[in-house]
């Protein structure tokens, strides 16, 4: 690999979200300068959930987010990836939603020199559509499921009322993602 100046490095993710059946998954680019703070809106964007819930990160045992210093959780504003992240394969999570209890491990997958033109952050690929916000945690989302697939269940139709009348689970669109992405690059 090329030397690169450390502001320059672009660290490869892959998302997943745990405990997921199929497995669902984002492999986004984004700098080494990134935040935690930003990452989460990247993963929000990148997931597309709606930033409606808390979340934390964990990263070597240190737990970062919206600092509140009575949970032991520090602030992720000033929390730069290049000053943990030592390489290829290093992983740590990301829990959005406590109560539903979202736990995404992040790996690094690669390391890159950023590629001339090129602007980050950008989702590369990733599958399946992002379980609906509230509907339980992911044991809540197989039985959203195994509902919205059974029209004779007694619940099929209010809750396709609830979700806007279709939701397709395989449905992923990187372009869409992207889009929302391009409001935060640099």
């Amino acid at each position: 690999m090329a030397t690169a100046k450390k502001d320059a490095i672009i660290y490869q993710l892959k998302i997943n979200l745990r405990d997921a059946k199929p497995p669902i998954w984002r492999r986004v680019q984004v700098r080494s300068t990134t935040t935690l703070g930003k990452l989460h809106t990247i993963i929000q964007q990148a997931m597309g959930w709606y930033d409606c819930h808390m979340y934390e990160f964990e990263v070597d045992g240190q737990h970062y987010g919206k600092s509140m210093p009575d949970l032991d959780i520090k602030s992720d504003r000033n929390v730069r990836l290049s000053s943990f992240i030592p390489g290829e394969k290093y992983k740590f999570f990301y829990l959005y939603d406590m109560g539903a209890g979202w736990l995404h491990q992040i790996l690094v997958e690669k390391v890159l020199v950023p590629e001339v033109g090129a602007r980050y952050p950008i989702c590369i690929k990733g599958k399946r559509a992002c379980p609906p916000e509230d509907c339980g945690g992911i044991w809540g989302y197989a039985d959203f499921l195994d509902v919205i697939r059974d029209p004779n269940h007694a619940e099929h139709h209010s809750m396709l009322e609830w979700i806007g009348g279709s939701f397709d689970p395989e449905a992923l669109d990187l372009n869409d993602i992207n889009q929302a992405l391009s409001q935060m690059r640099s």
